[in-house]
This record gives C-alpha cells, sequence and structure tokens, in this order.
C-alpha cells in the first residue's frame, strides 16, 4: 500500500533535516521535516490510523510511540509530543504528503511557538491521591459524637435490632466520608497546584478494593519545583488513612492540544484520546 500519509511523534523547535533510524512504530524510519522554525518527527505510513485487536499490539505500539519521543529529545532538545496515532494525509494527490507536513507547520507555526514556550523546562507528572475507606471510617466513628451515640444505642439492643443500628451507623458514616470528600479533595489540590504551573484534573479510576481515588491530576511542574511537590505529597502520603502515587516525568501530553489543520489539501487521522 502506497505511504499517504505521515505519522507525527511530535515536534521540535528549528529546522533539522535528521534522520533518527528505524526506531519506530514496526521498524519504520523515523526523520524530520522542518519548515517555519520547526521540524516534525515523522515516519511514512500508509493513511489509516493503526488499529489492532490485539491489545498487547497496541501497547507496544504505544511503547514505541513514547521510546521516539525520548530519542528525539536527546537529539533536537525540547519536544512537543503528540498523542499515539496522529497522522496527516493529503486530499490531494498532486500534493505530497511531506508537503502537508510541512503546511501544518507554516499554518500552526504561531500556536507551536507558544506551546514550546510554556513546556520548555517542564514536564508532565502524574499524581493520584486515594483513601483507604476501612481507615477513614474507623476515624470518623472514633471521632463523631453522633455516631457514637448510636453504637451505644446498639450495644444495648438485641441482635435483630442492633443488626439494623449497625445499618444505620454504616450509612451515617458512608455520608459524613461523602461530606468529607469534597473538603479533602479541595485541601489536597491547593497543596498540589501551588508547586505547579498548571494542572488538568483527570477522571478518577478504580482503584483496588481497598481504596478509593480521591484525586487524579497531571501537573506541568517546572524541574526546579519538582522536589517542593515531592515534599508536599509526602505529607499528604504519610496523613493516616491517605496514600499517593507520583509519576514522571514524562513528556507533556496533556498540555499540548492535536494539530491545528489550517489547510484545505490536508486532515489528520487520530486514534488519540
Amino acid at each position: 500500500m502506497e505511504n499517504k500519509g505521515r505519522y507525527i511523534y511530535g515536534v521540535a523547535a528549528g529546522e533539522r533535516a535528521v534522520s533518527l533510524g528505524p526506531i519506530g512504530i514496526e521498524g519504520n524510519e523515523v526523520y524530520t521535516i522542518p519548515c517555519a522554525h520547526f521540524c516534525a518527527i515523522v515516519h511514512s505510513c500508509p493513511a489509516e490510523p493503526y488499529q489492532s485487536g490485539d491489545e498487547e499490539t497496541v501497547k507496544r505500539w504505544v511503547k514505541t510511540h513514547q521510546s521516539v519521543l525520548d530519542e528525539a529529545k536527546k537529539e533536537l532538545g525540547i519536544v512537543i509530543p503528540m498523542g499515539f496515532d496522529t497522522i496527516l494525509q493529503s486530499k490531494d494527490d498532486a500534493i505530497s504528503p511531506d508537503q502537508v507536513v510541512k503546511d501544518w507547520l507554516n499554518e500552526d507555526s504561531e500556536r507551536l511557538q507558544s506551546v514550546m514556550e510554556r513546556i520548555t523546562g517542564r514536564d508532565e507528572y502524574g499524581v493520584q491521591i486515594f483513601y483507604t475507606p476501612s481507615v477513614i471510617a474507623k476515624q470518623i466513628s472514633e471521632e463523631s459524637q453522633g455516631i457514637r451515640e448510636i453504637r451505644e444505642e446498639m450495644a444495648a439492643k438485641s441482635p435483630g435490632t442492633a443488626y439494623l443500628y449497625k445499618q444505620k451507623v454504616e450509612r451515617a458514616v458512608k455520608a459524613e466520608i461523602e461530606r468529607l470528600a469534597n473538603d479533602w479533595f479541595k485541601d489536597f489540590y491547593a497543596r498540589v497546584k501551588r508547586h505547579c504551573d498548571d494542572i488538568v484534573v483527570e477522571k478518577t479510576r478504580k482503584a483496588d478494593r481497598n481504596k478509593v481515588m480521591l484525586v487524579n491530576l497531571s501537573c506541568l511542574v517546572a524541574g526546579e519545583r519538582v522536589a517542593n511537590l515531592g515534599e508536599a505529597l509526602g505529607k499528604i502520603n504519610n496523613t493516616e488513612g491517605f496514600s499517593v502515587h507520583f509519576s514522571g516525568p514524562w513528556p507533556p501530553y496533556s498540555f499540548v492540544a492535536q494539530p491545528t489543520i489550517a489547510t484545505p489539501d490536508a486532515k489528520v487521522e487520530s486514534n488519540a484520546a
């Protein structure tokens, strides 16, 4: 199949035409297309998305995408990362795929320059904060006057009636956790935010059966601020009933928009989330 598409890994500053070798997805040759003070990091491909029903294959592709960005950063400096499976193609057979990429770089150069300035000296970090319901429930049961009173009443009841009181305690504890969760989120978010240049609030995900994810953040952090962020997260992690997962550095995917296709001769194919 004729390779009418160009898979875009990312964009680096400077008009450098270089080859990075056969390091791309499925061993494709990765090279740069320079234009308008930037160069796109690409490989030649069919004009269709990378799709597979095999989860391991997709994972391998995504891992390769990341490794290309790592190599490109070593060779070219700061790289604006594009999401996995971003492919530019021409709508007109008379216009070469490389020219389509050049037209995009030229049309989108202002935004690319703005993004480059924003991410220079900064990386993305993931912050997830969890709470353990059993530990928090125990704390609430011990500290809440109302719940203590229900427990005292329960102690004097028959087993059948005590079961109803136990359910009442569980509902009261659950309601209190839900009420407090909003306060916890605001507190932790504020502590993290003061050490970040930007934050994206992500959807929480299901954790293991013993924990609940309360906070899921993508953080853009300057190199000199990472240690302070880590210290702040360490304090949260040392708070009884809470735990933190801190990951990175990663390319700043969450703070980079997909290509803006301003030319009528091109379109973008993407499976990126």
